[in-house]
This record gives structure tokens, sequence and C-alpha cells, in this order.
């Protein structure tokens, strides 16, 4: 996507892009890119350089699956790696996205399978990677409820229209109404 290896710095045009699509200004994009260039001298970060590097953020638990699926939410193109430009573009939704851009992200990350919604089975895979990557402490704090059951209770308070399915818009909808659900399923990336 634009990004050559070895190169000093990103070309006009992804510059001009990450400008338009992102809320970072030219000298920060720059900044960003030496770091990821210094990480990944390829152009190219993948998972497992992506686990080692995200894994540092949770150093109790067991981050590796929770990181397969930011990892698959973050390769936008589905290529198997995690160029500078969807790099930056995931960062600044994670990090500086309104409410609903952040939860829209996170849906993406609950729809395993891509299709459009979420059944009860993403909804306990993703729970269950939360709970491994949160290590003791989240065990501690749930001690009366398995991460099957806490998925299940969220997926019923989300599928508005008992269909067992959860849709974008229930998703984002019942997440921004609930700030304690919005909390539990979108951990701090």
């Amino acid at each position: 996507m634009g990004n050559q290896s070895g190169k000093e710095r990103l070309s006009k045009a992804d510059v001009e892009f990450l400008k338009s699509n992102t809320r970072y200004d030219e000298d920060t994009i720059q900044e960003w890119y030496k770091g990821f260039m210094v990480d990944c001298p390829d152009g190219k970060l993948n998972p497992g350089a992506f686990m080692k590097i995200y894994s540092k953020c949770f150093p109790s638990g067991n981050a590796g699956e929770f990181c397969e699926h930011v990892f698959r939410t973050f390769d936008s193109d589905k290529n198997g790696f995690i160029d500078f430009r969807e790099f930056l573009l995931a960062i600044d939704v994670t990090s500086a996205g309104s409410p609903e851009e952040k939860l829209n992200w996170a849906f993406s990350m609950y729809d395993v399978d891509g299709n459009g919604w979420i059944d009860l089975v993403e909804m306990t895979k993703i729970v269950k990677s939360i709970y491994k990557m949160m290590g003791p402490n989240q065990a501690l704090v749930d001690q009366f409820e398995t991460p099957e059951k806490r998925a299940e209770d969220i997926f019923h308070r989300m599928d508005a229209n008992s269909d067992g399915r959860v849709t974008r818009q229930e998703f984002v909808r019942s997440c921004l109404n609930d700030s304690k659900l919005a909390e539990l399923l979108s951990p701090r990336l």
C-alpha cells in the first residue's frame, strides 16, 4: 500500500491519504512512520511481531487469542500483514475515534467470519479471549461467572429482536446506551 522497504519517508500520496483519513498532521504521521519502520524494516507487521508488541500491554494474561482477533481487524485487506496505512488508521480509530467509530471497529473484531453480524459462538470466542488476556485479575472479578455465561448475557442484551444475530446497529446502540457493556466489550487497545 505504498510502503517500500527501507524508505525513509512516506510518499506524498500516503501522507495525503493519512492526513485526510486520520486526525494526524504530517509531522505526526512521519514520526509514527519512523517508529513503525524501526519495528518493521520491511514495512510489514506480521502476526508474530504484532503479538509480541501487544502482549506487553497484558503481562499477567495470555493475549495470544485476543491478538489474533485484533490483528485480523487491523489487517483490513486480509493479506496476512499490517502495513503502515492499516496500522495508522486502526491506531487513530482505537485511540482518538468517537465512541461510534470505536464501537464500529470493535464490531468488526467480534464479527469473526465477516458476515455482517455476530452470533453467540463469535461473542463467546472473543469474551473467552478477553478473559484469558486479562489473566488472574479478571478471574477474581468474575469468579462467579464463566466467560460463556458472560457472553450469553451480553449477547441476549444486545440481540434486540431476538433473531440470534447481533447486527452492527444493535451492537453500537447497546454499547452507547450501556457504558458498562461498552467497557466490557472494548478493552483498552
